[in-house]
């Protein structure tokens, strides 16, 4: 066993936080990048807490961004996210982190990998080679770096930031290749205990399963922690989250369908509701557009991935699908209630020919980098 070095940032993007690695530190082996983001992180540890390495315990907060130059000519960036697992040694791939996209642009000028610009705003297009898509970045700069100061406050996270505006281009079918893999706004999954549920599977950004709340005896108000000990609850959101899987066409069977954890992500919505915050704060069922509880890599997440959030804005626009039902707005920006407040999303879709087409999805983050410097873990192999 050695230390090894690793070239890095540590930056939070929305509420998440990342190690922002350069492709050109890496392997060319892709399957030797695992081993590495790893032990990085402190993973696996059976304890949960990833304390021998930079990982918070967290989904949210177990993560990696791997970033180098573009491979497509509409790209000014390519970024590769790296879901890490806590508690086993596995690394997903599968899907894209929207909250760790807004750090990428900022990341690039801090990196060296883009000219730094004037004063003003810069705008960077994001290749995410997880889901093929382009995220347009749009943030204030100063001195050719994301501008420190700014006003724009999002729930989760304390203070005030500028704001950077993710333009999710063409969003559907990140994963599937198709808005609506099935072919339905809404579907019936079997599950193993033979109980059937409806859902609808959408993919958007990433590749999302939205039941109705009160379908599984919830209201979507839930405490993460809540949710968490419901371990009746859980199971059961698990299983409809591979049933899912299979459905979309993203894995051949429930076996695999386990050994994917990130994609799809599964919530639960309902028709806006008062809910209380992790802080304590009340969201009025006035102030919101849908409410939703959703999971992230088997845990309840604490506000909402981005990724998720657009998903939702897109599936909301679907008529006929479960989030459409219960959207209290039908066009133009709407706000999603979730456990740490709330968060404004815009998403356009189109009908064509009998389908349905997702043209954007758009929100607003922060960024901020945390360190920059050299990441020390323990190399196991020969």
């Amino acid at each position: 066993m050695s230390l090894c070095d690793l070239p890095a940032l540590f930056m939070r993007g929305g509420t998440s936080k990342a190690i922002v690695v350069q492709v050109r530190d890496l392997p060319e082996e892709r399957a030797a990048w695992d081993a590495i983001f790893l032990a990085a992180l402190g993973s696996p540890d059976p304890s949960g807490r990833q304390l021998d390495g930079m990982g918070g315990g967290i989904s949210s907060l177990s993560k990696v961004c791997v970033v180098g130059p573009p491979s497509r000519p509409d790209a000014d960036v390519d970024y590769t996210f790296a879901q890490v697992a806590i508690g086993d040694a596995t690394v997903d791939y599968g899907g894209n982190c929207g909250n760790m996209s807004a750090a990428m642009g900022p990341a690039a000028f801090e990196l060296g990998l883009l000219e730094r610009p004037e004063d003003g705003e810069a705008v960077v297009r994001v290749h995410n080679t997880n889901t093929g898509k382009v995220i347009r970045a749009r943030f204030p700069v100063v001195g050719g770096l994301l501008d420190p100061d700014g006003t724009l406050a999002i729930d989760g996270v304390a203070g005030t930031a500028a704001p950077i505006r993710l333009e999710f281009l063409d969003p559907g079918g990140a994963k599937t290749g198709t808005l609506l893999p099935t072919g339905n706004a809404v579907d019936t999954l079997s599950l193993p205990d033979g109980r059937e549920v409806t859902a609808s599977l959408v993919d958007a950004a990433n590749p999302c399963v939205f039941v109705a709340a009160a379908d599984l005896g919830k209201t979507a108000t839930e405490h993460p922690d809540a949710m968490d000990a419901d371990t009746g609850f859980m199971a059961t959101m698990e299983a409809i989250r591979r049933a899912g899987s299979v459905a979309m066409g993203i894995t051949a069977d429930l076996t695999a369908a386990a050994r994917m954890p990130s994609v799809p992500k599964v919530a639960i919505v309902a028709a806006p509701t008062d809910a209380v915050t992790l802080s304590g704060r009340t969201v009025r069922a006035c102030e919101a557009s849908v409410i939703t509880r959703m999971l992230s890599v088997g845990q309840p997440h604490r506000a909402v991935p981005i990724t998720g959030a657009i998903c939702l804005a897109v599936a909301t626009r679907v008529p006929g699908s479960i989030p459409n039902r219960f959207c209290a707005v039908g066009q133009g920006p709407l706000t999603i209630s979730h456990p740490s407040g709330t968060i404004l999303v815009d998403a356009e879709v189109v009908e064509a020919g009998g389908s349905v087409r997702a043209v954007s999805g758009t929100v607003y983050r922060t960024a901020r980098k945390l360190f920059s410097g050299t990441v020390h873990y323990r190399h196991t192999g020969p």
